[in-house]
């Protein structure tokens, strides 16, 4: 009986597997060697593929890039909605992959599903009647405040310890031992409350700029 052949190595197979280093063991664990034994390669036949280990995490980045849904740009939805929406499936895709956000962070630099998502925002913004300034500014506030709130969790920052929030000397703390048990529903509300505080002064904006237009 023939021996099962191994997975042919790729481009994506590694990204998913490299992907899947990171989500685990954050992204010091990641080295050609490792990979390799990941794949259950060699160590030289990564290189057919990706030059260092930069570009593997810059592909991994990407690949979290891409996740992220661009339909709201292209159904017809007022931009307003679109934004919101683009922004809760951006900071979904991140939150899943936390690990990789410092890389991300850096900029879409060449990366194609970074750029795309770029370009979708800021042509939807023009595209609304938003003057091409103003659309790079929003684009690049609403990656601002999607990237900040994916750099850590402000609840899960609070130890569960109550004796570590002394009255005499945090008066208003008294209940901060209790955030990390709602760490998800805290940081996703205060996502929801910042983002429609930002929306808010944005359409704001908008409506000013049509009345003096």
């Amino acid at each position: 009986m023939a021996r099962p052949r191994k997975p042919l190595l790729s481009t994506d197979r590694i990204v998913q597997t490299a992907r899947e280093l990171v989500d685990r063991e954050g992204l010091a664990a990641v080295s050609t060697r490792r990979l390799a034994a990941e794949l259950g390669v060699s160590g030289p036949s990564l290189y057919n593929h990706f030059r260092t280990k930069d570009e593997i995490l810059e592909a991994v980045a990407d690949s979290v890039s891409g996740l992220v849904d661009l339909s709201m740009f292209e159904d017809g939805r007022e931009w307003r909605t679109a934004l919101h929406d683009w922004a809760v499936s951006y900071r979904a895709a991140l939150r899943d992959h936390p690990n990789i956000v410092p890389v991300l962070a850096r900029g879409p630099g060449r990366r194609p599903a970074a750029l795309r998502l770029a370009d979708a925002v800021y042509g939807a913004m023009v595209d609304a009647g938003w003057p091409p300034a103003q659309a790079t500014s929003i684009g690049a506030l609403m990656r601002y405040f999607i990237m900040g709130s994916a750099l850590g969790s402000f609840a899960g920052g609070f130890v569960d310890d109550a004796s570590a929030y002394d009255p005499a000397d945090y008066p208003h703390l008294g209940q901060a031992h209790l955030l990390s048990e709602q760490q998800e529903k805290i940081d996703e509300r205060a996502f929801e409350t910042g983002l429609s505080a930002l929306l808010d002064g944005l359409a704001q904006q908008y409506e000013q700029a049509r009345e003096s237009a």
